[in-house]
């Protein structure tokens, strides 16, 4: 049996990785878009930027995030200050955090799919009069979907092990940032926690395994609705 203190963990866990990518979501959709649709100054910089945090170390994507997002952050000061909301010591900020660092997988995914969409059928539904927005939702979106479905379990499957940047900005709080990563590594410091470290290793094992096997499941299932070959 799982005491409470495993429990907590992994609800948190799942309550921060699904945040994170209601969070990462729209604006994956945008930035991919962005990358294979539109021509920019800057274009390729965008995209450096976004996947920086894949070669960046965790710690320092927290650091950046605790001077520019914490209580005393440029942008989080004035969060605080005019909303009273903060992102510090609080599971919002693990949220975030696993957002970040998990934002590049989804655009990568997101923006693969959006690359197989064939433009012949874009601008045949502009040529009978469907506006640009239309589009986008009848016809893009759509055949995107295998894509953005495989980018949302894996950015889901990425913020379940996020580890350096959460701890780095909201710290190792019980029942607030404490997620099975940070909840294994208190245990692998407790002596004679030993036992219940393995445990929690096996269940974030399990974890990953069903997301990866379900992005694979839901991937092939929208091939099938879209009449694609699997």
């Amino acid at each position: 049996m799982l005491s409470e203190y495993e429990w907590q963990a992994i609800l948190l866990s799942l309550k921060v990785s699904t945040i994170a990518v209601i969070i990462s979501l729209p604006f994956g959709i945008l930035m991919a878009w962005l990358l294979v649709r539109v021509r920019f100054p800057g274009k390729s910089l965008l995209d450096s930027i976004i996947h920086l945090p894949l070669v960046l170390p965790p710690v320092v994507v927290g650091y950046l995030l605790l001077i520019s997002m914490g209580r005393r952050g440029f942008i989080g000061e004035w969060l605080y200050n005019w909303f009273g909301f903060s992102f510090t010591f609080s599971w919002r900020g693990a949220a975030l955090a696993s957002a970040v660092v998990a934002f590049p997988l989804m655009v990568r995914a997101i923006r693969l799919a959006l690359e197989a969409v064939d433009q012949r059928m874009e601008q045949a539904a502009r040529t009978l009069g469907a506006s640009p927005l239309r589009v986008f939702f009848t016809i893009t979106l759509p055949l995107s979907m295998p894509g953005i479905i495989a980018g949302i379990v894996l950015a889901f499957a990425r913020s379940l092990g996020e580890f350096g940047a959460t701890i780095t900005f909201v710290s190792n709080i019980p029942g607030e940032t404490r997620t099975i990563p940070l909840a294994m590594y208190t245990l692998i410091e407790t002596p004679g926690a030993e036992m219940d470290a393995a445990r929690l290793c096996v269940i974030a094992i399990i974890l990953a395994l069903v997301s990866l096997m379900a992005s694979e499941w839901l991937t092939r299932w929208g091939r099938k609705r879209l009449g694609g070959v699997c």
